[in-house]
């Protein structure tokens, strides 16, 4: 784009999921400085990922957001992971010329000058490097969530409606982490 020097790829991770927040990234990448190997975070293993989070966080601007549980049940999952995305573009230490955002919607909050791209995380790096850093990020809040709420499997399905977190769910109940709007966590309760 002609004249725009600070363009933000914007992802989110955690729309599935039966517990846990939804977290966002922007990430501006510095043309002369981009890190190899960046895709899709669903395409690469947790090593790799791991691998390119320090990468991006040594040469990238990136601002993390997310939206609370209870914000995902009070406004639905859309809306809060556009929420998400929104505090993610709010926490770059400057605005951004534009943002580039995964999916076919802009948040409507969002007062920038924004492009949706349908499957972004594969077709554009700084939506990539977004899409690592919200995985991670949501990864590891899951992780010590497991630690807290054993029994429920978060360290290896991050909150994901697998067999495991069903049968869990109905055996042991829901905590305040699940998402009391999905149907899955509302049936049982």
């Amino acid at each position: 784009m002609r004249g725009v020097m600070r363009i933000a790829g914007v992802d989110e991770a955690g729309r599935g999921p039966l517990a846990g927040p939804v977290v966002a990234a922007a990430v501006i990448l510095d043309p002369a400085r981009v890190p190899i190997g960046l895709n899709d975070s669903k395409m690469l293993t947790a090593k790799k990922r791991n691998a390119l989070l320090d990468l991006i966080l040594a040469q990238a601007e990136v601002g993390v957001g997310l939206a609370s549980v209870e914000e995902i049940d009070e406004i639905n999952i859309l809306r809060a992971s556009h929420l998400a995305m929104c505090r993610a573009v709010a926490a770059l230490s400057a605005s951004p010329d534009h943002v580039l955002i995964d999916g076919n919607l802009v948040p409507r909050d969002l007062t920038l000058s924004a492009t949706p791209i349908v499957k972004g995380d594969s077709l554009s790096l700084s939506i990539a490097a977004a899409s690592i850093m919200a995985k991670t990020r949501r990864d590891a809040i899951m992780w010590d969530l497991a630690q807290q709420f054993p029994g429920y499997g978060w360290e290896r399905n991050q909150g994901y409606p697998t067999k495991c977190h069903k049968e869990a769910l109905r055996n042991l109940g829901a905590t305040p982490h699940h998402r009391r709007s999905f149907r899955p966590v509302h049936n049982i309760l």
